[in-house]
């Protein structure tokens, strides 16, 4: 269900105006966190730095982040989202709103919210079950350990 959910999100960032899950992601962490390294923002997606740095220019060159450092080998890059970047993020919201709202459909206001904090556990089991490494180890590694 989650693949299928984040490919009909990919397509409609897609024909909303050419984003992409992975943008919003780097545009959204900025906008919360500005000055995050490329390293940190590639954590936070499950990407490289490198990846990361790929994205964040696409991001530049959309006028959507701005750079207030000089580029450069070794140079941490000060990043900060642009009011243009915050107008992206908030129509690339209003777009995954649009998605959610059929995918609810049906379901009362107290269904909504056991099904949010029933994801919300998932997530947070998650997260703990991939530890620090950031990868997901199954119950037969777990046990050999």
């Amino acid at each position: 269900m989650g693949r299928a959910v984040r490919e009909e999100a990919g397509r409609s960032l897609e024909a909303r105006g050419g984003h992409s899950l992975r943008l919003m992601s780097a545009l959204g962490h900025l906008a919360r966190e500005p000055g995050l390294s490329y390293s940190e923002l590639g954590r936070r997606a499950g990407v490289t730095a490198q990846s990361m740095q790929a994205t964040v220019l696409q991001l530049e060159r959309a006028g959507a982040v701005a750079r207030s450092s000089p580029a450069g080998r070794g140079r941490t890059a000060v990043l900060r989202v642009t009011e243009h970047g915050r107008h992206m993020l908030a129509e690339m919201r209003q777009t995954l709103a649009e998605l959610e709202e059929p995918l609810l459909a049906g379901l009362s206001t107290e269904e909504r919210a056991v099904l949010a904090k029933a994801l919300g556990q998932v997530a947070a089991n998650l997260r703990t079950a991939a530890g620090p490494s950031g990868n997901l180890r199954t119950s037969s590694e777990t046990d050999r350990q």
